[in-house]
C-alpha cells in the first residue's frame, strides 16, 4: 500500500510541466540535479544548528546580555502552602472574593495576598534573560544567511533578469550555492519547530508553529519540483526584514527603548517595501505572469502559486500589526509587540510602584511614631492628626 502511494504522490503531472519526465531530471555530464532524497541531510543539520545555538547562547548570548545590564535574577515568592495550593489547583488569577477568604485563612492583608500571587505568576515567566538570548541567536543567525543569500545570487543572471528564472526549467542543474542556501534555511525551520517547547511561550505560539510548518512545506515543494532560482529570491526577501526586528528585540529587553524604536523604523520600512511592494510586485509576477509565456499551467504551477498568494495575505495581516505599533509609537512614544505577553512587564512594574508605595507609607508611619512629619520635620504635640 505505502508503495502504490508513493509512486501516485510521485507522478510527474503533480510536479512537472506536460512532457517533461524524471528522466530529464537525472545527473549527467556532471550537472547535478535536485532529488527530495538531498533534504534529508536537513534533519541531522537543525540537531547541530541546536547545539550551535546553545554554545552561542552560553558564551555570546549570555556575556553580551550582561553587558547590557540584563540579569537572571527570578524573584522567588514567600513560601505559603494555603495559597500555593490555591494557585496550582484553582486559578492563577483569584477573584476579589477569593483574596478576601485567602487572606482571612493566612493572616495576611489582601494586597500581600494579592502581590503573592503577582509575584508567583511572575515566576513561572521566562524572565529577560532568556527572552534576549532567543532574540539574540535569530539575529545572529539572520544576519549571517542574509550575507550568505547576497554572496551566493548577486552574480546570478536570474536576480537582475527575472526572465532567466524560467529559462531552460525544469532542467536547471543545481548550484553547490543555491544547495547550501536551502540547507541551511530549512535546518533553521527545523531547529525552530524542535526548540518550541523550550522557547518563550507567546500569545502567537500557534501561529509559529503554523508558520515554521508553512514554511518548511513551501520550501520541501519548490526544491522537489526545482523552482530553486525563485525559492531563492522568496527566502533572502524575506530574510533582510528579520534581521532588524531581532536587533530591536534585543534592544528593547536591555531597556534601549531609544534604540528599540530606530531599528524597528527601519523594520518597519524594510518589510513594508520587501514584503508589500517587491514581493508581490517583482516575486509573484515572476511566478504567477512569467511562466505562462513559456509554459502551460499545470499542478505544481498552481500549487505553488497558491502557496505563494497565502503567504502575501499573511503579509498584509503582518502588515496591519506592524501599522498599529508604528501609530503606537508616533502618538504614545511607545513601541509593544501587540502579538507577544505585554502583561508580563505590567505586572513587574506594578509590584514595584506598589512596593515603593509601601515603602513611602511605613517610612511615614515610622516617622510619625517618632514625632516627625513625612518629610522628617518636627511636629509639634498634638498635630499629628491635622
Amino acid at each position: 500500500m505505502f508503495q502504490t502511494f508513493k509512486e501516485w504522490f510521485w507522478l510527474e503531472r503533480f510536479w512537472l510541466p506536460p512532457q517533461v519526465k524524471w528522466s530529464d531530471l537525472e545527473d549527467h555530464d556532471g550537472l547535478v540535479f535536485v532529488k527530495p532524497s538531498h533534504l534529508y541531510i536537513t534533519i541531522p543539520c537543525a540537531f547541530g544548528l541546536l547545539i550551535v545555538r546553545h554554545f552561542f547562547e552560553k558564551f555570546i548570548a549570555t556575556p553580551l546580555a550582561k553587558a547590557f545590564g540584563i540579569k537572571e535574577e527570578i524573584q522567588k515568592v514567600i513560601p505559603n502552602t494555603i495559597l500555593e495550593n490555591f494557585f496550582k489547583h484553582s486559578t492563577r488569577h483569584p477573584s476579589q472574593t477569593d483574596i478576601y477568604g485567602l487572606a482571612k485563612k493566612c493572616t495576611l492583608t489582601e494586597r500581600q495576598v494579592e502581590r503573592w500571587f503577582r509575584r508567583r505568576r511572575n515566576q513561572d515567566r521566562p524572565c529577560r534573560m532568556k527572552k534576549f538570548r532567543e532574540a539574540c541567536w535569530r539575529f545572529a543567525f539572520y544576519l549571517m544567511i542574509t550575507i550568505a543569500g547576497i554572496a551566493f545570487l548577486y552574480d546570478k543572471p536570474w536576480v537582475y533578469d527575472l526572465w532567466q528564472v524560467w529559462n531552460g526549467y525544469p532542467r536547471q542543474a543545481l548550484l553547490p550555492s543555491q544547495y547550501w542556501y536551502y540547507v541551511l534555511e530549512m535546518s533553521f525551520y527545523w531547529s525552530l519547530l524542535f526548540s518550541l517547547g523550550s522557547d518563550v511561550k507567546r500569545k502567537d505560539f500557534l501561529a509559529h508553529v503554523i508558520h515554521h510548518l508553512a514554511a518548511i512545506s513551501l520550501m520541501s515543494f519548490s526544491w522537489c519540483a526545482n523552482y530553486i532560482r525563485s525559492g531563492t529570491l522568496v527566502m533572502i526577501v524575506h530574510d533582510v526584514a528579520d534581521i532588524w526586528l531581532e536587533s530591536a528585540k534585543m534592544f528593547s529587553y536591555a531597556g534601549w527603548k531609544q534604540t528599540c524604536n530606530t531599528l524597528f523604523f527601519i523594520f518597519s520600512t524594510i518589510f513594508l517595501i520587501s514584503r508589500l511592494i517587491i514581493f508581490p510586485f517583482w516575486i509573484l509576477h515572476c511566478t504567477l505572469v512569467v511562466p505562462m509565456l513559456y509554459l502551460e499551467p499545470f499542478f505544481s504551477y498552481i500549487f505553488l502559486n497558491l502557496q505563494l498568494i497565502v503567504l502575501q495575505v499573511l503579509h498584509l495581516y503582518w502588515g496591519y500589526f506592524i501599522l498599529k505599533m508604528l501609530k503606537r509609537c508616533i502618538f504614545l512614544k511607545n513601541i509593544q509587540d501587540v502579538r507577544s505577553d505585554d502583561e508580563d512587564e505590567y505586572e513587574e512594574d506594578d509590584d514595584e510602584e506598589e512596593e515603593k508605595a509601601d515603602a513611602t507609607k511605613n517610612k511615614g508611619r515610622d516617622c510619625l511614631k517618632n514625632g516627625l512629619g513625612a518629610d522628617r520635620h518636627l511636629v509639634p504635640n498634638g498635630q499629628h492628626g491635622r
